[in-house]
């Protein structure tokens, strides 16, 4: 086994293999490169330190800040969800990865962005994919014959998420109450009866105070490809088995482009924070109830990461509507949405109300 050779042939990054000169794929099964011909394999020279950028300087970034994701990869974008992905040759795009229209674009060299710093591999095949489909879609009742076309290998496909990923240093003042708990006795009539019993009232006093946290690793997608209900469910991810970025990893698969730029995702993960810091705020308040009515937080130190996460994904259409399916690239967990079979709903139906029909022949006999 050697080192993975990267090399350029009329303008493309590829990776050739050095027994037979075919193209080399990344293989999810062995982690390195893999060829399919001849079996041969190729170790992805790939570190495990991450390196984190400083957020502010790229927050107008230069030119020389930005770079494709490989050496002149190409990508294309589907015309009918604007999602956009990367690919490198041989590899190709027929289908969208994400709403299953076909893509009529022609493909072309892919745009700068800030490129990805880490990658977590992909570690399950198509294979293994297409059986969890099929276990999947078992478990589903009233589901139509015709999602069983989705549970091929050939149907669901490999493709790298985008996250952006931040740590910063918060520092937050917060105005509230604490509430007091103290009990009274209260004296009422039960029938005529004169009776007491204890209640419970709350005594509030003015707060203010100064909190501090420091967040990591905190991810958010870069993607509105996905529904974000999904990709919450993918969770948690093995951040910790991420690699440092190597083009080598998107042979044989593909990767999408952030869609959400970095401002916007900063936005998104200081909404996420904002959560969490005002839950630090109440167990600062302490007491038996708490009120945060004010909470201003100042970030600082903020480094981030652009990541790719292995997802695969698949979409099909079903009596004119879109149905999205992905599936955790790490454990092969599955989750998307599902149509209704009126058929077989109509059969069960009917079945009942004959089973139901005898029944009531048999009782009246």
């Amino acid at each position: 086994m050697t080192e993975n050779p990267q090399i350029e042939l009329n303008g493309v990054a590829q990776f050739p293999c050095a027994n037979c000169g075919a193209e080399l794929f990344f293989n999810a099964e062995n982690q390195m490169l893999s060829c399919g011909y001849c079996g041969s394999s190729q170790i992805i020279a790939a570190g495990t330190e991450i390196e984190k950028l400083a957020y502010t300087d790229f927050l107008s970034p230069s030119a020389e800040l930005l770079q494709p994701m490989a050496k002149s990869a190409m990508q294309l974008t589907c015309g009918s969800c604007g999602a956009t992905v990367v690919f490198t040759p041989p590899e190709i795009s027929r289908d969208c990865d994400f709403c299953g229209s076909k893509i009529v674009a022609q493909s072309r060299a892919a745009d700068p962005l800030i490129a990805p710093r880490g990658v977590l591999p992909f570690s399950i095949t198509s294979k293994q994919v297409a059986k969890a489909l099929q276990a999947w879609l078992s478990s589903l009742w009233f589901a139509p014959n015709a999602l069983k076309e989705i549970a091929r290998a050939e149907k669901i496909r490999s493709v790298y998420i985008p996250y952006w990923s931040f740590d910063s240093f918060t520092s937050s003042y917060y105005e509230g109450e604490r509430g007091e708990h103290y009990w009274e006795t209260e004296t009422y009539f039960d029938s005529g009866e004169r009776k007491t019993r204890q209640v419970m009232k709350t005594r509030w006093h003015s707060v203010h105070g100064t909190i501090s946290r420091q967040f990591l690793d905190c991810l958010i997608p870069a993607t509105k490809s996905l529904p974000r209900k999904y990709l919450e469910k993918l969770e948690p991810w093995e951040i910790m088995a991420a690699k440092s970025y190597d083009p080598a990893f998107l042979a044989g698969h593909k990767a999408q482009t952030y869609q959400i730029v970095l401002p916007e995702g900063f936005e998104r993960f200081k909404e996420m924070a904002s959560a969490v810091v005002r839950e630090d705020a109440r167990q600062d308040i302490g007491g038996d109830e708490q009120r945060v009515h004010d909470c201003s937080t100042e970030y600082s130190n903020t480094m981030f990461e652009h990541l790719l996460l292995p997802v695969y994904s698949g979409a099909y259409r079903f009596n004119g509507k879109t149905f999205q399916i992905v599936v955790n690239g790490r454990t092969g967990e599955v989750h998307g949405d599902r149509p209704y079979s009126i058929f077989k709903i109509a059969l069960l139906s009917i079945a009942l109300i004959i089973l139901l029909l005898i029944v009531l022949m048999v009782v009246a006999k």
